[in-house]
């Protein structure tokens, strides 16, 4: 029964609850093994079970998750309907627990102001303890207003154990479709990853290639393209004449030329064409000045440091253009300076070992040492092509001392010329450039003849040119840093290959 101390508010359903655990207790339905023993309510719960295994097999079947949410709202259902008969049969206990404690109050009351009159007989009895027993017969819990309390329990606790297990199955599937996409979205991060890889390569390779049109993206006063993107593109370019220039050297077969040597007077000989006053005075101020040591000159940077090859440089500027001057050594075996000097003289073998000229004729032979050429370069985008036309001599100048070598040279450098003035096409270079050799022996091991182990040759290359155009500082210093080096080095092999096993030419 339910006294004062147990009485609860039940208007709301959401206290209910307590009232129902109270009342399940006092009749028996409270506990889990008395629902049990009830075996003939298990049949209300059919729908519920049906629902939960449902629930169970579209589990084990792998049922998607919308039809889990239609499942949920089923059960949703079915609860809001359960909770409405359960608020029900807790008003109803609330309106007979009001009703049995008015009815006991009125009792009280007749007592204290009728202490002698007689009770009908089974109205109340007295226990022990002086407590009275109600014993208004009062409506069974179990059929209130037609309610069956312990089926909508069973049904109640059916249905939030199916509600648990259809949430439980959703969260799986959630959780599994959410690896599912995190999958698919660290394979489109990667797909991403890889296509901005392409892009900034693609990017890269487009900013060393021709990919601007028009003249303002190439050199000039006005030019578009700054600076960096200059230098790249011309990197790229070379990079690409280097490939291009190893798979012709591997494919070419080298044909042997037959060059004449003349005299050796013939090249001691000042010469008496126009320009030969011009060349005695180059002649001398490389033997006076290009041959001066410039390793402690402040003035003078090492630039390039490989082996016996030393190459020097200082920065010089004139309105903006770079003439640098540049000075190298280098040593050779195997070679005299002689043989150095002819082939790098010799217009016959040009073609063999400069990689960096498009095309080139003899534009006038002024004596047997001495030509006029006229060559063009190979463009290196976006720089202008370069032409050239320069008067090329060499020279022997013989020892003024007995322990002194003699000193070969070829000097090249700039002149003018009726058949072949500059033209719109390309960019008119300035050179003066010198290549001085001198020829080291050192005395064979008894009678035995001089061999090409037993030479070296000391080489000095000196260059000073005016590359004309607009082309930037930074772009021609990095260039030259990296062109000369190369070409002392191609050079030298190439005489190397084309002397061995002939006589030695002093």
């Amino acid at each position: 029964m339910l006294g004062r101390s147990n009485r609860r508010d039940c208007s709301s359903v959401l206290l209910c609850f307590g009232c129902w655990n109270g009342l399940m207790a006092e009749s028996g339905y409270g506990s889990e093994t008395s629902l049990r023993r009830h075996g003939s309510m298990l049949s209300l719960t059919s729908a519920a079970s049906a629902l939960s295994a449902t629930s169970t097999s579209s589990f084990k079947k792998g049922h998607r998750l919308r039809e889990k949410l239609a499942e949920m709202e089923t059960f949703r259902d079915i609860l809001c309907r359960q909770v409405d008969t359960l608020q029900k049969y807790f008003d109803s206990c609330a309106d007979v627990v009001s009703k049995d404690e008015f009815q006991r109050d009125r009792v009280e009351e007749d007592e204290e102001d009728f202490p002698t009159t007689a009770r009908p007989e089974g109205e109340h009895n007295h226990n022990n303890n002086g407590s009275k027993e109600k014993l208004f017969s009062l409506a069974s819990p179990k059929t209130m207003n037609g309610i069956d309390f312990k089926g909508e329990a069973i049904t109640f606790k059916a249905t939030t154990a199916g509600i648990l297990s259809t949430l439980s199955h959703c969260i799986e599937l959630m959780v599994k479709r959410e690896d599912s996409w995190q999958k698919r979205v660290d394979k489109e991060l990667e797909k991403r990853r890889r296509v901005e890889d392409a892009y900034k390569s693609a990017m890269n390779e487009l900013k060393k290639k021709s990919h601007y049109g028009g003249p303002d993206y190439e050199e000039g006063p006005n030019s578009l393209i700054n600076e960096d993107e200059f230098f790249d593109a011309v990197e790229a370019a070379l990079d690409r004449q280097d490939k291009i220039e190893e798979q012709c050297q591997s494919e070419k077969v080298r044909i042997p030329r037959l060059t004449p040597v003349p005299p050796g007077d013939v090249y001691s000989s000042i010469g008496t064409h126009r320009f030969a006053a011009k060349v005695e005075e180059m002649v001398q101020n490389h033997m006076t000045y290009s041959l001066q040591d410039v390793g402690g000159d402040a003035n003078w940077q090492l630039v390039i440091e490989e082996g016996e090859m030393k190459v020097y440089r200082r920065e010089v500027e004139e309105n903006g253009i770079v003439l640098d001057p540049l000075k190298a050594t280098h040593a050779v075996k195997g070679v005299t300076g002689h043989e150095l000097c002819h082939y790098f003289w010799d217009t016959a073998v040009r073609m063999d070992w400069e990689t960096t000229i498009e095309n080139f004729n003899v534009v006038e032979t002024l004596s047997d040492n001495a030509v006029i050429v006229y060559q063009t370069h190979k463009r290196v985008w976006p720089a202008s092509q370069r032409d050239v036309l320069y008067l090329s001599a060499i020279r022997k100048i013989l020892a003024t001392n007995e322990n002194d070598p003699d000193t070969w040279l070829v000097c090249n450098f700039s002149v003018d010329h009726d058949n072949a003035l500059p033209t719109n096409r390309c960019v008119r270079a300035k050179i003066n450039v010198a290549m001085i050799c001198q020829t080291l022996v050192s005395p064979p091991e008894g009678d035995k003849e001089i061999s090409r182990d037993n030479i070296l040759c000391k080489i000095t290359y000196v260059a000073n040119v005016n590359p004309g155009g607009w082309a930037p500082a930074s772009v021609l210093r990095a260039v030259a840093k990296r062109e000369y080096p190369k070409f002392l080095k191609r050079f030298t092999s190439f005489v190397q290959e084309k002397t061995a096993g002939k006589p030695i030419l002093f």
